[in-house]
Protein backbone atom coordinates (compact mmCIF):
# COMPACT_ATOMS: atom_id res chain seq x y z
CA UNK A 1 0.00 0.00 0.00
CA UNK A 2 1.82 3.25 -1.01
CA UNK A 3 2.21 5.84 1.62
CA UNK A 4 -0.53 8.59 0.61
CA UNK A 5 1.03 10.71 3.72
CA UNK A 6 4.63 10.87 2.72
CA UNK A 7 3.18 12.41 -1.08
CA UNK A 8 1.36 14.78 -0.12
CA UNK A 9 3.03 15.90 3.12
CA UNK A 10 -0.16 15.14 5.68
CA UNK A 11 -0.33 12.98 9.07
CA UNK A 12 -3.66 11.36 7.70
CA UNK A 13 -4.86 9.60 4.39
CA UNK A 14 -8.18 11.45 4.33
CA UNK A 15 -9.07 13.99 1.88
CA UNK A 16 -11.66 15.91 1.54
CA UNK A 17 -13.97 16.10 -1.50
CA UNK A 18 -14.30 19.10 -3.63
CA UNK A 19 -17.06 20.93 -4.11
CA UNK A 20 -17.92 22.54 -7.34
CA UNK A 21 -19.63 25.69 -6.11
CA UNK A 22 -19.89 24.75 -2.43
CA UNK A 23 -15.82 24.86 -0.76
CA UNK A 24 -15.34 27.19 1.55
CA UNK A 25 -11.85 28.51 2.87
CA UNK A 26 -13.01 27.44 6.08
CA UNK A 27 -13.71 23.96 5.61
CA UNK A 28 -10.76 23.59 3.58
CA UNK A 29 -8.55 25.12 6.10
CA UNK A 30 -10.11 22.78 9.06
CA UNK A 31 -9.48 19.21 7.45
CA UNK A 32 -5.49 20.58 6.72
CA UNK A 33 -5.71 21.90 10.04
CA UNK A 34 -6.22 18.40 11.39
CA UNK A 35 -3.59 16.65 9.55
CA UNK A 36 -6.00 15.59 6.45
CA UNK A 37 -5.80 17.36 2.79
CA UNK A 38 -8.53 19.90 2.35
CA UNK A 39 -9.43 20.20 -1.14
CA UNK A 40 -10.92 23.63 -2.49
CA UNK A 41 -12.91 23.54 -5.95
CA UNK A 42 -12.54 25.90 -8.59
CA UNK A 43 -15.31 25.17 -11.24
CA UNK A 44 -16.11 28.19 -12.87
CA UNK A 45 -13.59 30.63 -10.67
CA UNK A 46 -11.82 33.39 -13.04
CA UNK A 47 -7.74 33.50 -12.15
CA UNK A 48 -8.22 36.53 -10.23
CA UNK A 49 -10.76 34.84 -7.55
CA UNK A 50 -8.22 31.75 -7.72
CA UNK A 51 -5.24 34.01 -6.79
CA UNK A 52 -7.65 35.36 -4.20
CA UNK A 53 -9.14 32.01 -3.41
CA UNK A 54 -5.45 30.77 -3.16
CA UNK A 55 -4.46 33.30 -0.20
CA UNK A 56 -7.13 32.65 1.59
CA UNK A 57 -6.68 29.46 2.32
CA UNK A 58 -2.69 30.20 3.11
CA UNK A 59 -4.06 33.06 5.10
CA UNK A 60 -5.81 29.81 7.35
CA UNK A 61 -3.49 27.24 7.19
CA UNK A 62 0.24 26.59 6.91
CA UNK A 63 -0.75 22.96 6.03
CA UNK A 64 -0.98 21.00 2.24
CA UNK A 65 -4.07 21.75 0.66
CA UNK A 66 -5.74 20.35 -3.00
CA UNK A 67 -7.35 22.97 -5.72
CA UNK A 68 -9.40 21.29 -8.25
CA UNK A 69 -10.23 22.05 -11.70
CA UNK A 70 -12.65 20.53 -14.52
CA UNK A 71 -10.69 19.66 -17.69
CA UNK A 72 -12.28 21.42 -20.93
CA UNK A 73 -14.10 19.10 -22.64
CA UNK A 74 -14.16 18.55 -26.59
CA UNK A 75 -18.03 18.63 -27.18
CA UNK A 76 -18.59 22.24 -26.20
CA UNK A 77 -22.12 22.66 -28.00
CA UNK A 78 -22.64 25.06 -30.96
CA UNK A 79 -25.87 26.63 -28.91
CA UNK A 80 -27.35 29.46 -31.66
CA UNK A 81 -29.64 32.43 -30.04
CA UNK A 82 -32.68 30.88 -30.91
CA UNK A 83 -31.40 27.69 -29.20
CA UNK A 84 -30.83 29.57 -26.20
CA UNK A 85 -33.65 31.33 -26.09
CA UNK A 86 -35.65 28.27 -25.96
CA UNK A 87 -33.50 27.19 -23.44
CA UNK A 88 -34.56 30.27 -21.31
CA UNK A 89 -38.37 29.93 -22.36
CA UNK A 90 -38.24 26.15 -20.33
CA UNK A 91 -36.28 27.64 -17.42
CA UNK A 92 -38.41 31.01 -17.38
CA UNK A 93 -40.99 30.21 -14.04
CA UNK A 94 -37.90 29.68 -11.92
CA UNK A 95 -36.11 32.83 -12.43
CA UNK A 96 -39.86 34.42 -12.33
CA UNK A 97 -39.94 32.94 -8.75
CA UNK A 98 -36.92 33.98 -7.20
CA UNK A 99 -37.36 37.46 -8.88
CA UNK A 100 -34.70 37.98 -11.18
CA UNK A 101 -34.46 39.10 -15.01
CA UNK A 102 -34.30 36.73 -17.93
CA UNK A 103 -30.95 35.90 -18.83
CA UNK A 104 -29.13 37.49 -21.26
CA UNK A 105 -26.77 35.13 -23.47
CA UNK A 106 -23.16 34.89 -22.26
CA UNK A 107 -19.54 35.48 -24.22
CA UNK A 108 -18.25 32.50 -22.67
CA UNK A 109 -19.84 30.22 -20.13
CA UNK A 110 -16.66 29.57 -18.62
CA UNK A 111 -13.46 30.82 -17.75
CA UNK A 112 -10.80 29.98 -19.92
CA UNK A 113 -8.77 26.66 -18.16
CA UNK A 114 -5.94 27.81 -19.60
CA UNK A 115 -5.84 30.89 -17.80
CA UNK A 116 -7.70 28.43 -14.72
CA UNK A 117 -4.21 26.68 -14.39
CA UNK A 118 -2.11 29.87 -14.55
CA UNK A 119 -3.50 31.00 -11.76
CA UNK A 120 -3.38 27.30 -10.00
CA UNK A 121 0.45 26.94 -10.80
CA UNK A 122 1.14 30.90 -9.88
CA UNK A 123 -0.72 29.75 -6.16
CA UNK A 124 1.43 26.87 -5.72
CA UNK A 125 -0.93 24.44 -3.83
CA UNK A 126 0.69 21.00 -2.52
CA UNK A 127 -1.35 19.14 -4.77
CA UNK A 128 -3.71 19.93 -8.23
CA UNK A 129 -6.34 17.33 -8.70
CA UNK A 130 -8.95 17.12 -12.14
CA UNK A 131 -12.13 15.83 -13.01
CA UNK A 132 -13.23 14.90 -16.13
CA UNK A 133 -9.88 13.51 -18.42
CA UNK A 134 -6.08 13.43 -18.68
CA UNK A 135 -4.09 16.23 -17.87
CA UNK A 136 -1.59 16.95 -20.65
CA UNK A 137 1.87 15.91 -20.31
CA UNK A 138 2.43 19.76 -20.48
CA UNK A 139 -0.10 20.26 -17.57
CA UNK A 140 1.49 17.43 -15.40
CA UNK A 141 4.97 18.95 -16.09
CA UNK A 142 4.28 22.32 -15.08
CA UNK A 143 2.55 20.90 -12.05
CA UNK A 144 5.34 19.18 -11.28
CA UNK A 145 8.36 21.71 -12.39
CA UNK A 146 6.56 23.59 -9.60
CA UNK A 147 6.44 21.08 -6.82
CA UNK A 148 3.27 20.73 -7.21
CA UNK A 149 1.26 16.69 -6.90
CA UNK A 150 -0.96 15.89 -9.76
CA UNK A 151 -4.53 13.81 -9.43
CA UNK A 152 -6.90 12.41 -11.27
CA UNK A 153 -10.11 11.37 -11.02
CA UNK A 154 -11.71 7.77 -12.35
CA UNK A 155 -15.02 6.16 -12.46
CA UNK A 156 -13.36 2.95 -14.02
CA UNK A 157 -10.88 0.85 -14.21
CA UNK A 158 -9.65 2.11 -17.62
CA UNK A 159 -10.29 5.96 -16.50
CA UNK A 160 -7.49 5.13 -13.82
CA UNK A 161 -5.07 3.04 -16.50
CA UNK A 162 -5.27 5.90 -18.68
CA UNK A 163 -4.98 8.55 -15.62
CA UNK A 164 -1.67 6.65 -14.36
CA UNK A 165 -0.08 6.77 -18.21
CA UNK A 166 -0.27 10.41 -18.17
CA UNK A 167 1.85 10.84 -15.30
CA UNK A 168 -0.57 11.67 -11.84
CA UNK A 169 1.08 10.60 -8.70
CA UNK A 170 -2.55 9.68 -7.34
CA UNK A 171 -6.06 8.68 -8.79
CA UNK A 172 -8.96 8.83 -6.97
CA UNK A 173 -11.46 5.93 -7.80
CA UNK A 174 -15.03 7.23 -7.40
CA UNK A 175 -18.08 5.39 -6.77
CA UNK A 176 -21.26 5.65 -8.54
CA UNK A 177 -22.75 6.17 -5.01
CA UNK A 178 -20.53 9.01 -4.26
CA UNK A 179 -22.87 12.96 -4.84
CA UNK A 180 -22.10 15.20 -6.98
CA UNK A 181 -21.15 15.14 -10.80
CA UNK A 182 -20.03 11.52 -12.36
CA UNK A 183 -16.90 12.93 -13.84
CA UNK A 184 -16.71 9.89 -16.61
CA UNK A 185 -14.57 10.59 -19.99
CA UNK A 186 -13.76 7.51 -21.32
CA UNK A 187 -17.39 6.30 -22.41
CA UNK A 188 -20.59 8.19 -21.36
CA UNK A 189 -21.73 8.36 -17.43
CA UNK A 190 -24.75 5.86 -17.60
CA UNK A 191 -21.90 3.02 -19.13
CA UNK A 192 -19.20 3.78 -16.20
CA UNK A 193 -21.93 3.24 -13.26
CA UNK A 194 -19.26 1.28 -10.81
CA UNK A 195 -19.99 0.64 -7.07
CA UNK A 196 -17.11 1.91 -4.70
CA UNK A 197 -16.65 -1.52 -2.98
CA UNK A 198 -16.48 -3.16 -7.19
CA UNK A 199 -14.03 -0.06 -8.52
CA UNK A 200 -11.51 0.28 -5.45
CA UNK A 201 -10.16 -3.06 -5.73
CA UNK A 202 -9.76 -2.94 -9.48
CA UNK A 203 -8.32 -0.14 -9.68
CA UNK A 204 -5.69 -0.83 -6.54
CA UNK A 205 -4.70 -3.88 -8.78
CA UNK A 206 -4.20 -2.21 -12.27
CA UNK A 207 -2.18 0.69 -11.17
CA UNK A 208 1.07 1.52 -9.03
CA UNK A 209 0.00 5.17 -7.80
CA UNK A 210 -1.86 5.17 -4.55
CA UNK A 211 -5.18 4.95 -4.96
CA UNK A 212 -7.73 6.99 -2.94
CA UNK A 213 -11.20 5.38 -2.29
CA UNK A 214 -14.28 7.79 -2.82
CA UNK A 215 -17.95 7.20 -2.52
CA UNK A 216 -20.16 6.11 0.36
CA UNK A 217 -17.64 6.72 2.92
CA UNK A 218 -18.54 8.98 5.68
CA UNK A 219 -17.67 7.28 9.04
CA UNK A 220 -15.16 5.20 10.50
CA UNK A 221 -16.38 1.90 9.06
CA UNK A 222 -16.26 3.38 5.68
CA UNK A 223 -12.73 4.08 6.25
CA UNK A 224 -11.74 0.57 7.04
CA UNK A 225 -13.64 -0.85 4.14
CA UNK A 226 -11.68 1.40 2.31
CA UNK A 227 -8.58 0.44 3.25
CA UNK A 228 -9.42 -3.35 3.31
CA UNK A 229 -9.92 -3.32 -0.01
CA UNK A 230 -6.51 -2.05 -0.49
CA UNK A 231 -7.13 1.68 -1.41
CA UNK A 232 -4.30 4.30 0.13
CA UNK A 233 -6.33 6.81 1.34
CA UNK A 234 -9.94 7.83 1.38
CA UNK A 235 -12.03 11.25 -0.06
CA UNK A 236 -14.98 12.05 1.92
CA UNK A 237 -17.78 14.63 -0.10
CA UNK A 238 -21.08 14.26 1.82
CA UNK A 239 -20.34 13.94 5.09
CA UNK A 240 -18.43 16.71 5.16
CA UNK A 241 -21.05 19.11 3.36
CA UNK A 242 -23.05 18.17 6.19
CA UNK A 243 -20.97 20.31 8.50
CA UNK A 244 -21.60 24.03 9.70
CA UNK A 245 -18.42 24.78 7.86
CA UNK A 246 -19.19 23.99 4.27
CA UNK A 247 -20.81 26.24 1.91
CA UNK A 248 -23.79 24.55 1.87
CA UNK A 249 -26.82 26.29 3.53
CA UNK A 250 -29.11 25.25 6.08
CA UNK A 251 -31.63 23.87 3.64
CA UNK A 252 -29.18 21.72 2.18
CA UNK A 253 -27.81 20.14 4.97
CA UNK A 254 -31.64 19.39 6.23
CA UNK A 255 -32.20 17.75 2.66
CA UNK A 256 -28.97 15.71 3.46
CA UNK A 257 -29.92 14.46 6.75
CA UNK A 258 -33.72 13.59 5.56
CA UNK A 259 -32.73 11.69 2.39
CA UNK A 260 -32.56 7.96 2.86
CA UNK A 261 -29.87 5.66 0.53
CA UNK A 262 -32.14 5.01 -1.89
CA UNK A 263 -33.95 8.92 -2.09
CA UNK A 264 -31.01 9.89 -4.29
CA UNK A 265 -31.10 10.38 -8.00
CA UNK A 266 -28.58 10.62 -10.96
CA UNK A 267 -29.67 13.57 -13.15
CA UNK A 268 -28.80 15.87 -15.79
CA UNK A 269 -31.53 18.49 -15.11
CA UNK A 270 -29.33 20.99 -13.20
CA UNK A 271 -26.00 20.66 -15.14
CA UNK A 272 -26.74 18.88 -18.37
CA UNK A 273 -24.26 16.33 -16.71
CA UNK A 274 -25.15 13.10 -14.98
CA UNK A 275 -25.05 13.90 -11.41
CA UNK A 276 -25.93 12.33 -8.12
CA UNK A 277 -28.38 14.94 -5.61
CA UNK A 278 -31.29 14.68 -4.22
CA UNK A 279 -34.67 15.62 -6.25
CA UNK A 280 -36.70 18.14 -5.37
CA UNK A 281 -39.37 20.62 -7.22
CA UNK A 282 -36.68 22.25 -9.49
CA UNK A 283 -34.94 18.36 -10.77
CA UNK A 284 -38.70 16.90 -11.51
CA UNK A 285 -40.05 19.57 -13.22
CA UNK A 286 -36.84 19.73 -15.58
CA UNK A 287 -37.51 16.48 -16.27
CA UNK A 288 -40.77 16.46 -16.92
CA UNK A 289 -40.54 19.45 -19.06
CA UNK A 290 -37.88 17.31 -21.14
CA UNK A 291 -35.77 20.50 -22.20
CA UNK A 292 -31.75 20.20 -21.32
CA UNK A 293 -29.21 22.00 -22.45
CA UNK A 294 -26.04 20.74 -22.99
CA UNK A 295 -23.57 21.70 -20.50
CA UNK A 296 -22.36 23.90 -19.79
CA UNK A 297 -24.99 25.76 -20.98
CA UNK A 298 -27.43 23.94 -18.70
CA UNK A 299 -25.25 24.92 -16.05
CA UNK A 300 -25.04 28.38 -16.55
CA UNK A 301 -28.42 28.94 -16.84
CA UNK A 302 -29.61 27.20 -13.50
CA UNK A 303 -26.66 28.94 -11.45
CA UNK A 304 -28.82 32.02 -12.39
CA UNK A 305 -31.95 31.11 -10.02
CA UNK A 306 -30.03 28.24 -7.71
CA UNK A 307 -27.63 31.40 -6.81
CA UNK A 308 -31.02 33.52 -5.54
CA UNK A 309 -32.78 30.35 -4.49
CA UNK A 310 -30.22 29.79 -2.00
CA UNK A 311 -29.36 33.45 -1.09
CA UNK A 312 -33.34 33.09 -0.17
CA UNK A 313 -32.87 29.62 1.50
CA UNK A 314 -35.48 27.91 -1.16
CA UNK A 315 -34.12 24.47 -1.17
CA UNK A 316 -36.32 23.13 -4.07
CA UNK A 317 -34.43 25.08 -6.29
CA UNK A 318 -30.94 24.55 -5.51
CA UNK A 319 -28.47 21.69 -6.83
CA UNK A 320 -28.56 18.98 -3.51
CA UNK A 321 -25.85 17.46 -3.65
CA UNK A 322 -25.61 13.91 -1.98
CA UNK A 323 -24.40 10.39 -2.38
CA UNK A 324 -26.31 7.41 -0.86
CA UNK A 325 -24.08 7.70 2.44
CA UNK A 326 -26.11 10.82 3.32
CA UNK A 327 -27.85 9.07 6.15
CA UNK A 328 -24.43 8.20 7.67
CA UNK A 329 -23.68 11.95 7.39
CA UNK A 330 -24.51 12.31 11.44
CA UNK A 331 -21.75 15.04 12.38
CA UNK A 332 -22.15 18.85 12.40
CA UNK A 333 -19.31 19.96 13.17
CA UNK A 334 -16.06 19.05 10.66
CA UNK A 335 -13.69 18.66 13.31
CA UNK A 336 -15.67 15.74 15.18
CA UNK A 337 -16.25 14.55 11.91
CA UNK A 338 -12.68 14.39 10.98
CA UNK A 339 -11.89 12.69 14.69
CA UNK A 340 -14.65 9.86 13.52
CA UNK A 341 -12.93 9.12 9.96
CA UNK A 342 -9.24 8.71 11.72
CA UNK A 343 -10.70 6.54 13.97
CA UNK A 344 -11.32 4.48 10.64
CA UNK A 345 -7.21 4.28 9.17
CA UNK A 346 -4.88 1.37 10.06
CA UNK A 347 -2.39 1.70 12.01
CA UNK A 348 0.76 2.11 10.40
CA UNK A 349 -1.14 3.84 6.91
Amino acid sequence: MADLTRLFGIEHPIVLGPFGGLSSVELTAAVSERGGLGSHGLYGYAPERIAETAAALRGATTRPFVLNLWLPSDDSPEITAADFDGYVTALQPFFDEVGIERPERPERYLPSFDAQFDAVLEAGPAVVSFVYGVPSAEVVAAAHDRGTAVVGTATTVDEAIALERGGVDAVVATGSEAAGHRVSFLRPAEESLVGTFALVPQVVDAVRVPVIAAGGIADRRGVAAAFALGASGVQVGTAFLRTRQSGANDAHRRAITQTPAHGTVLTRAMSGRLSRGIPNRAVRAIERGGVVAPFPVQNWLTGRFRVEAGRQGIGELQSLWAGQAAPLAQETDANALFTELVAGVPSGA
